[in-house]
């Protein structure tokens, strides 16, 4: 303001200030009282300001700024901000490889001290510098056609999804310095700050509860903060966008609800009022869009919370149905969502193919970090980088991209974000931060519902009559 003064009446002279003996010493006296109170207020506001995940994480600019090398600055923005993974598999693979046991003297070896398979351990998870990641409680779609939607096809997937989620309670209690169950985004930031992982759990498809509203309520008390409405299956609620089975690999699904099914409406509105997040991974574009902003019928408006896409990267570059269409994209900056990308090579790197599945031909020469860096940069530099993260599908995928081979190079990552000219600022939404302001607004949408609307109930019947 002074500068600004100055240059409108360069000419002007001020009178000197006239300070008489006898007063200086008092005004200076009372001038210093004012700082001195304003301090703390000062303090306290900033160090609000600075963890508030409704604002982008500014102070990493810095970094530059005091001459910082490209790997220092990567390393300052994940040591400020958590690099929280949208989806992330150990769980099915702890199932998998060691059968659920986690207290077998191999696990408990090779996860603490490193060479765990795959591509999670203790040691890696500290050197990656990661600040949490939702983890999934997956488990595969039924056998079937995939559109007998009878309960009965259901109650084995039920069963094991409360195993692995039992899994991770014991994973968590075992080891509590790192993993820190966090139930909404105000948790998650003190986790981080106390040097924990924020660890939400997440289901992966509703074919995992059972066609029951009851099971998923279950399920977010005993820590699920997200569930993705299909896997590689319809179910009662919602379309997926491929089908898949034990007879024949996957393919692009056809229509069968056409978007969500209006007991999908209702549950929507239900996951709203608890507070578990709504993601779009895996559905069809009609069910994106339905869940983002609703129908042109206009008795349907979409989700009342952002949802996500945990684990999904940018169809303009790789031309999958699991990925996000550019005039999808334009619906998730309106609805202030966020799209997670991917590191699963078919989802970064593909070609159109020719193939009777519908889906494209993967080309490994592209998968590479630098093509996950494409994909988070066409997502900004579309709809902006507050619309963006990463969601990696570590564990659950086969093969993995070139520089990116386990959670221990996320500042590379981080870095080659830099070197490509994504700044500080924007790199820190990327990581963690857009991640942190969506679950907020999730959890205000939640408080408001909940002060107003009942839990939905099941239509049961009763068991004793015939």
């Amino acid at each position: 303001m002074m500068d600004k003064l100055s240059q409108d009446q360069p000419n002007k002279q001020h009178p000197k200030p006239m300070w008489f003996p006898d007063r200086r010493p008092q005004r200076l006296s009372i001038l210093h009282r004012v700082l001195i109170a304003l301090i703390p207020s000062l303090v306290l506001l900033s160090i609000s300001w600075r963890n508030s995940p409704s604002f982008p994480n500014i102070w990493p600019d810095r970094g530059c700024r005091h001459g910082l090398t490209i790997e220092q600055r990567a390393v300052k923005i994940l040591r400020e901000n958590p690099l929280i993974d949208g989806h992330n598999d150990l769980m099915i693979f702890i199932r998998g490889k060691y059968m659920n046991h986690i207290y077998d003297a191999d696990f408990k070896d090779k996860f603490e001290n490193g060479g765990f398979p795959q591509h999670v351990d203790l040691p890696r998870l500290e050197q990656g510098m990661q600040g949490g990641a939702f983890w999934s409680a997956f488990m595969p779609c039924p056998m079937g056609n995939g559109t007998d939607f009878a309960d009965e096809n259901y109650s084995e997937i039920v069963r094991a999804t409360l195993d692995q989620l039992d899994l991770f309670r014991r994973l968590s209690l075992s080891y509590p310095k790192y993993f820190s169950p966090s139930t909404n985004s105000s948790e998650a930031l003190k986790a981080f700050e106390n040097g924990r992982l924020i660890s939400p759990v997440a289901i992966e498809g509703l074919h995992q509860i059972g066609n029951s509203i009851s099971t998923l309520r279950l399920y977010h008390q005993l820590g699920v903060r997200y569930a993705t409405l299909t896997w590689n299956c319809h179910n009662k609620f919602a379309d997926s966008a491929l089908e898949s089975g034990p007879r024949y690999e996957a393919r692009v699904a056809k229509p069968y609800w056409h978007g969500l099914s209006p007991a999908g409406r209702e549950l929507v509105k239900e996951m709203n009022r608890m507070g578990m997040l709504v993601d779009l991974a895996h559905v069809s574009k009609e069910t994106m869009k339905d869940v983002l902003v609703g129908n042109e019928d206009g008795d349907w408006n979409g989700s009342l919370a952002p949802p996500i896409f945990s684990h999904s990267s940018a169809y303009a570059i790789c031309p999958h149905p699991r990925n996000v269409p550019d005039d999808i994209l334009q619906f998730v900056k309106q609805r202030e969502s966020i799209v997670m990308i991917n590191f699963s090579p078919g989802f970064i790197s593909c070609v159109p193919g020719d193939s009777p599945s519908g889906l494209p031909d993967t080309y490994p020469p592209n998968a590479t970090l630098n093509q996950v860096v494409q994909h988070i940069k066409y997502v900004g530099e579309l709809i902006g980088y507050d619309y963006v993260g990463i969601g990696t599908d570590y564990d659950g995928i086969d093969s993995t991209p070139v520089g990116l081979e386990d959670v221990s190079k996320f500042p590379d990552l981080v870095a080659e974000l830099l070197r490509q000219g994504v700044s500080d600022e924007d790199a820190a939404k990327v990581v963690g931060r857009n991640l942190l302001r969506v679950w907020k607004e999730a959890d205000q949408v939640a408080a408001k519902l909940q002060a107003r609307t009942l839990p939905l109930e099941d239509d049961l019947q009763n068991p004793w009559l015939t």
